[in-house]
């Protein structure tokens, strides 16, 4: 198959899945934007791309086109260096900076892949994958501002994506004109207007990016995503479809307080069998109501700033 066999072939695979690939970084660029322009919308959208199966099936096409660029890179750099070196892609006159990611993409690709790692155990992990395993831990998928609090509240994030960010600047530059030009739009007239076009491209959605990730490394410290009023009235629903609560009379701090209540006598009950008994509980049923309610505690006490509540939920002796 000439795809394959041709490197023309290949460099088009190489265009094409790279032509996705740019579309899918801007795409998430302004689904970051929506994150600092109206978090509760962010949290919404995060809900719609959880573990259902239209959002599975993108993620699996976007990994595939990602493990499908990735291979052909490699494959086209060891043939271009076995045949000329280091002289990777033959295109005279190329302007410095150009040159420079022209003959180093592996290197940026690779910084690009490592930063690609951190970013996915951050945020695909604890969020679609625990939701595919079933094994969400005490932040819910659906609460991607907090997902963002836990990562830009680490010192090193910033610094971390910052750089990739740079490295994804000088790959994308190069290889979005180049995808056309391997597609031969490299005539002396519209070379100059796609390297242009590239250059507007990448650097707006990389400076958007440098620009999201400070927004969200002071928000995380000032413990915005923990204490914004709107947020947290958004986080009290899913907590109160957690334990079954009806939440619409309630403020969130009036939701907290009986959420805590109620657990303090379930666990009165646990703690005093003679009572339970006399009120047709069981332990196991109350060891299951409390089993409900411990997640929702310990994720208010997350919010609220307040030590981890450690919960008994069998009886003492």
């Amino acid at each position: 198959m000439w795809l394959t066999s041709s490197s023309i072939g290949r460099k088009l695979v190489m265009a094409i899945t790279g032509a996705c690939l740019v579309l899918f970084v801007t795409f998430h660029c302004l689904m970051n934007a929506v994150a600092i322009v109206y978090p509760t919308a962010y949290n919404v959208i995060c809900e719609f791309l959880g573990a259902n199966w239209y959002a599975l099936i993108a993620s699996a096409g976007l990994a595939a086109l990602f493990i499908l660029h990735i291979i052909y890179a490699v494959w086209l750099t060891l043939q271009n260096r076995k045949a000329r070196g280091n002289d990777r892609y033959n295109v005279s006159k190329k302007p410095a900076t150009v040159e420079w990611s022209s003959q180093n993409m592996l290197v940026l690709g690779i910084v690009i892949f490592a930063f690609l790692v951190v970013h996915l155990i951050q945020f695909w992990a604890k969020m679609q994958l625990q939701e595919i395993r079933g094994a969400e831990g005490v932040l819910p998928p659906s609460m991607g501002t907090l997902f963002i609090q836990e990562a830009f509240a680490c010192v090193w994030t910033p610094i971390i994506y910052i750089i990739g960010f740079i490295a994804l600047w000088f790959h994308m530059n190069h290889g979005f004109w180049s995808m056309f030009q391997s597609a031969g739009w490299n005539n002396i007239t519209w070379l100059p207007r796609l390297k242009a076009f590239a250059c507007w491209w990448t650097s707006i959605v990389v400076l958007l990016f440098i620009a999201q990730a400070v927004v969200f490394t002071v928000n995380a410290n000032n413990d915005f995503y923990k204490k914004d009023a709107a947020l947290r009235e958004q986080y009290k629903e899913v907590m109160g479809d957690m334990v079954g609560i009806p939440v619409d009379r309630f403020k969130y701090d009036d939701f907290s307080s009986t959420v805590r209540e109620h657990a303090s006598q379930i666990q009165g009950l646990i703690s005093s069998p003679q009572q339970a008994m006399q009120m047709g509980a069981t332990e196991e049923m109350l060891n299951a109501e409390m089993a409900r309610f411990e997640p929702v505690i310990s994720l208010l006490d997350y919010l609220e700033g307040t030590p981890a509540t450690t919960v008994n939920v069998q009886p003492e002796n």
